[in-house]
């Protein structure tokens, strides 16, 4: 089974009051969650009646008019404004108060700081679901604390290509860990009393074309994939879950019965609410009475349209009562249907800085380290050079909804010095500029001659510039436009320079935001020596605002490149930030390293063969440069303490704790979706997940291409043997033994999985199955010299298939091969076991992998 470490108390928020009436199904699910992991049951189809609504429930059912029960269905403006992304009003007749929900995949997204927490794809490399209860506890309580009602995560949908832009909101690629993860995350923002909210119900794997691809995946492929991440967050008690945008074979997620309906409510038991993404609903009575109880952000559909259809008599005024129900009675259970709700905590920020530091060191991931590159000691430590825009200016988060502003963030250059201390050398060279310099700087010159850095523009100001730009040499150019209201128009050769779909605009990590907080968008172009027509037009708003034109060019990147390639020459050992920078609403259209960083680690690393490079990245990236390094770590978008955990890795005082979740392909053409757009994005508006329940880590094995890392990979500074290797079966499932030694010299982290191969007897039947599963993990720390055995348990459920013909789940008997080990392709040890009886049984097991 995973293993479930216990949460320090000393890293816990203050305890908040747990929701004043807790129902009998949720006790008892809190109660198997203090116990074992995903141990709830949740059988196959089973027909599904509603809970009976409590008194409370009831009595406000009855005493609501139709304009008060759709108000409770959709989204309005809230009057008080704390900056979170959703409201609904409440009804002051019957003392029930407002809702608010706020984004958080890695901590709350309100107008006030809050702790930024690693994205929750760093989380996962910890492979850690004690710690994931723990993340989910900070931001259960900071939730609370900051004035909100629902939390707008976790998402657990897979990463399925690595090009997609929210793949650091989300866990893994595999459905067994994603599922465990989910779980546990929930259970920690619930017992704050927060109602969290499972997203994106299903198939929302991409942000290009996401509002309207039509994606086609078969039943089998649904339930085995996608569905499992959800499925354990409904057996967890999760209180609401969100709708996808996209299309499920032919119906918008929204409209769509046999995921809201069928399978949610009928199938798996459901009993909370479904909530609309933001804009997603297209229709009234269909998105209705599929199952999507309120639509977000207004009321479009659920507002006048639906009180106008009830009264037409086209809806049902019952079907809107059901809707109304499932949420009051969610309220209910957590004690927001009286307008004296339980009392709010106060926000503990030191608790959530602790658990920022902690999960960013135990998700650090070394991929690389040759020669014991790191950690860095004796001359290593005591002269570096730090070069890297992510040096020297914090990577907190990505963009999008999950984009948090925190109290504070140490940059790893002013983390490093103080970890090197005052008899170090650590120096500092940029290497890629991402924000520009003044346009003099860049030798380019303005007639009339007027300052662009800075400009002040008055409250209710109008600021206008016309003029010429001269450059001397033909060139590649980015212009950057920072400003702190609305953004500047500037023209250049009569073309909007920075308009909709021509700039390139970061909306969080590095490229989005100035180190005075003004916000950057960025264009590139080619220009030609000489004059060229620029015009700037800067509107000052109600409260004033600064703005600053800038630049940079082939001769100032040259200039940043040779300044890094001496810092590096100068120092003994090289520490180098490489970024990507990803949001919400864009995928990425390369594998590679943006701009033009992997020229600089070719010449760093060619000044440098001492040359340690840390990755701020959401996913996957190709590394033909990798050769050249001595060391690697992948630190992801690692929160507001995310310099301190860098420092506190590379210098050796934490093992690097995490592996990868996600497999890294060798080059662009050697991943699940490359090569076919009907898998990747999709063709006329359709995308069919014709690669099935061969995901990630799965379709590397079924296609036998080799990986630059695979799954499950990550280096420790000490190392491991594996030894004796059993399995025996139990029940339906198995229970697989070995023992792990740390052989090294330090104590270190491991991260020992185990997998599982086909049945013989679903083969027989047609029933496609991975060449190997992950059946489950155990994080272990060890002592140099110590051994420890470890028994994990495989359930039946992990064992099983989706039978398309009988739609249920059948487990997979007969003899199967049993491998433990380091990652999906290290596996020193093997074994066979014999999984159950009869060929086919139907399987009522639990989730996870206990």
């Amino acid at each position: 089974m995973p293993h479930a470490s216990t949460p320090d108390p000393r890293e816990q928020p203050a305890t908040a009051p747990e929701p004043r009436r807790v129902s009998r199904r949720r006790l008892l699910l809190a109660l198997a969650g203090a116990t074992a992991l995903s141990a709830v049951p949740v059988g196959t189809a089973r027909a599904h009646s509603a809970p009976a609504a409590g008194e409370r429930v009831a009595d406000l059912l009855a005493r609501l008019t139709l304009d008060e029960k759709t108000a409770l269905l959709h989204g309005a403006t809230d009057p008080e404004g704390l900056g979170q992304a959703g409201y609904v009003p409440g009804v002051p007749r019957l003392g029930i108060p407002p809702l608010r929900l706020a984004d958080g995949p890695a901590g709350v997204r309100v107008r006030a700081t809050a702790t930024a927490l690693p994205a929750p794809v760093m989380l996962a490399a910890a492979f850690d679901p004690g710690l994931a209860r723990a993340y989910g506890r900070v931001i259960g309580h900071e939730g609370r604390a900051l004035g909100q009602d629902v939390l707008l995560s976790p998402m657990v949908n897979l990463i399925r290509t690595p090009y997609a832009g929210r793949n650091f909101e989300t866990f893994s690629e595999d459905p067994l860990l994603s599922a465990d993860l989910v779980a546990e995350e929930i259970r920690g923002i619930q017992a704050e009393g927060l109602i969290a909210t499972v997203k994106h119900l299903a198939l929302n794997n991409q942000e290009r074309d996401r509002r309207f691809v039509d994606v086609r995946a078969g039943r089998q492929t649904l339930h085995e994939t996608e569905l499992r991440g959800f499925e354990a967050a409904v057996a967890a008690g999760v209180g609401t879950v969100m709708a996808a945008y996209n299309k499920v074979d032919g119906a918008y997620a929204t409209e769509n019965r046999t995921l809201l309906t069928d399978i949610l409510r009928d199938r798996w038991g459901f009993d909370g609410w479904v909530m609309s993404d933001w804009g997603a609903v297209h229709s009234t009575g269909p998105a209705l009475t599929a199952g999507c109880d309120m639509e977000m952000p207004g009321g479009a559909h659920y507002g006048a349209a639906l009180r106008r259809a009830v009264r037409e008599g086209r809806i049902d005024e019952a079907v809107v009562d059901t809707a109304v129900r499932r949420i009051l009675s969610v309220r209910e259970r957590f004690g927001l249907l009286d307008e004296q709700t339980a009392a709010r905590p106060e926000r503990d920020a030191r608790a959530g800085a602790r658990l920022a530091l902690r999960v960013a060191t135990a998700g650090a991931t070394l991929l690389r380290n040759e020669g014991g590159a790191l950690p860095l000691t004796g001359r290593a430590a005591r002269s570096i050079a730090v070069i890297g825009p992510t040096g020297s200016v914090p990577f907190v988060s990505g963009g999008g909804s999950a984009h948090v502003v925190p109290d504070a963030a140490t940059s790893p250059l002013d983390a490093l010095r103080a970890r090197a201390g005052d008899r170090a050398t650590v120096t500092y060279a940029l290497g890629e500029d991402v924000q520009g310099r003044a346009l003099a700087d860049a030798g380019a010159r303005t007639e009339p001659a007027r300052p662009l850095d800075p400009v002040d523009v008055a409250a209710d100001g109008i600021w206008t510039y016309e003029g010429t730009l001269t450059t001397t040499a033909d060139d590649d150019w980015s212009f950057f436009v920072h400003y702190g209201g609305r953004r500047p128009t500037v023209t250049l050769d009569g073309e909007d320079l920075f308009g909709a779909g021509v700039a390139t605009y970061y909306t969080g990590g590095i490229g989005g935001r100035a180190a005075d907080g003004l916000t950057v968008r960025r264009a590139d172009r080619r220009l030609s020596a000489g004059p060229h027509r620029i015009t700037v037009t800067a509107q000052g708003g109600a409260e004033g605002q600064r703005f600053r034109l800038r630049a940079a060019n082939g001769a100032t990147r040259s200039a940043d490149v040779a300044e890094a390639v001496a810092a590096a020459r100068a120092a003994h050992s090289t520490v180098l930030f490489a970024y990507e920078d990803a949001t919400e609403g864009r995928d990425r259209t390369s594998l590679a390293l943006p701009g033009r960083q992997e020229a600089l680690i070719r010449a760093v690393t060619a000044a440098n063969p001492r040359t340690t490079v840390v990755l701020n990245t959401s996913s996957a990236v190709t590394m033909p440069w990798l050769a050249d390094t001595a060391a690697v770590l992948q630190m992801y978008y690692p929160g507001q303490e995310g310099g301190p955990a860098t420092a506190a890795v590379l210098f050796g005082d934490v093992d690097p704790g995490g592996r990868l979740t996600q497999t890294f392909p060798l080059t662009e053409d050697a991943h699940p979706t490359a090569g076919d757009p009907r898998r990747y994005p999709g063709v006329n508006g359709v995308e069919e997940y014709s690669e099935g329940i061969h995901v990630g880590h799965r379709w590397y094995d079924a296609e036998g291409v080799t990986p630059l890392f695979p799954f499950g990979h990550g280096l420790s500074y000490t190392t491991f043997a594996y030894e004796r290797l059993g399995a025996v079966p139990v029940g339906d499932g198995l229970h697989v033994g070995f023992t792990v030694v740390n052989t090294g010299r330090r104590t270190g982290i491991e991260v020992a999985q185990v997998y599982v191969g086909p049945s013989p007897d679903l083969a027989a039947l047609g029933i496609d199955q991975p060449h190997r599963l992950l059946a489950g993990y155990r994080r272990l720390r060890l002592a140099p010299g110590e051994r420890r055995r470890v028994t994990i348990r495989v359930a039946a459920r992990t064992l099983s298939s989706w039978d398309e013909a009988r739609q249920r789940w059948v487990l997979g008997t007969g003899r199967r091969h049993v491998w433990a080990g380091a990652s999906s392709r290290v596996l020193p040890l093997r074994a066979e076991a014999v999984v159950g009886a009869a060929a086919g049984a139907e399987v009522g097991a639990e989730i996870g992998s206990r």
